[in-house]
């Protein structure tokens, strides 16, 4: 049995546990805050309780050794137990932790081996060092030859670089007459991005087909529309840059703000190395067309550089063979 952590924000980490569960040969109990989806990977799911309260929270980062543990708060008790409770019954082989400092710990503390997913940004301060030191191994779920960040370079000897995760790696792209569009693609975490703004972008060479922000509606399989698109406007969140890239398709890629930086790294590497437009802010009326310009005049197949045909079997892989070797270390 493996576990798997899935943090609550957004639904990037869910959606990525589902690729990797799916790639894995034995059952995986995801344990998160978030409702299970209809159809996921994974074989059972532990509702966790969410660790907030509505008082201002009391010392939350334990004297600045962890990121969020603030004293006297249920929530954060009984989540805790919850996961206690359930490794206490399973004797999991191990548990990939997708993303919590304090899980982390909280896990390696009990005899758990733990396999952390690594994020983009700058993530060398001292509480995430903390967790990269106590993890088994490490995913980072990203190509080195697009990003090689220097705060990771000390755990490269247990450090699985799998490339970007994608839940359309391998799905045959869904090929339609469609009008020439710019594909405008929202965030569950939140956007910027305004109808307002939206408004204001006019190139009669294109429709714009917006979803997922705002009045756009949401829409859980955006993979026939990334098929059609002739461009594609998103955030820099690493899911949204993994569907992306499955599909090919030239990119306007905006940062959006996220903890420690995680976007703008991804933006920078992006624009570093050539595979996409990326821009600090969104587009502004006369900066439309140029922009479009731009991202259609990157050459084509850049997006191959992240390495997303086989990236959530790789991290399977690598998943699979820290659980092998932790075991063998305590036999």
């Amino acid at each position: 049995m493996i576990g798997y952590y899935v943090h609550h924000h957004g639904v990037g980490h869910m959606t990525r546990a589902d690729s990797i569960a799916r790639a894995l040969d034995e059952p995986v109990t995801v344990l998160s805050s978030r409702p299970r989806p209809v159809e996921h990977g994974s074989t059972d799911w532990i509702d966790l309780p969410m660790d907030t309260d509505p008082a201002p929270p009391a010392d939350p980062t334990a004297g600045s050794v962890v990121h969020w543990a603030p004293l006297g708060v249920t929530g954060l008790t009984d989540r805790m137990a919850a996961i206690a409770a359930w490794i206490a019954e399973t004797s999991p082989r191990l548990v990939v932790v997708d993303v919590s400092v304090e899980v982390t710990a909280f896990i390696r503390l009990m005899g758990v081996p733990v396999v952390v997913m690594a994020m983009p940004g700058y993530r060398g301060d001292d509480v995430h060092s903390l967790a990269y030191r106590m993890a088994s191994h490490i995913v980072a779920p990203w190509s080195r030859d697009v990003y090689d960040p220097e705060w990771l370079r000390p755990f490269a000897d247990k450090t699985t670089y799998s490339g970007s995760i994608s839940r359309f790696d391998g799905r045959e792209r869904d090929e339609r007459d469609e009008p020439p569009t710019v594909l405008v693609l929202g965030a569950a975490g939140g956007t910027s991005l305004t109808e307002e703004i939206l408004a204001g972008w006019t190139d009669p060479r294109y429709r714009t087909h917006a979803v997922g922000f705002g009045g756009a509606d949401w829409v859980d399989d955006v993979w026939p529309l990334l098929c059609t698109a002739d461009v594609v406007l998103t955030h820099a969140g690493q899911n949204a840059v993994a569907d992306v890239a499955a599909a090919g398709v030239p990119a306007v890629i905006v940062p959006q703000q996220r903890p420690f930086g995680e976007q703008i790294a991804t933006g920078h590497a992006l624009a570093t190395a050539q595979i996409a437009a990326v821009t600090t802010t969104w587009p502004t009326a006369h900066e439309w067309t140029p922009i479009l310009d731009r991202a259609t005049g990157i050459r084509r197949g850049g997006w191959a550089a992240l390495r997303t045909h086989g990236a959530a079997t790789r991290a399977a892989r690598a998943i699979a063979t820290a659980a092998d070797g932790s075991r063998s270390a305590v036999r």
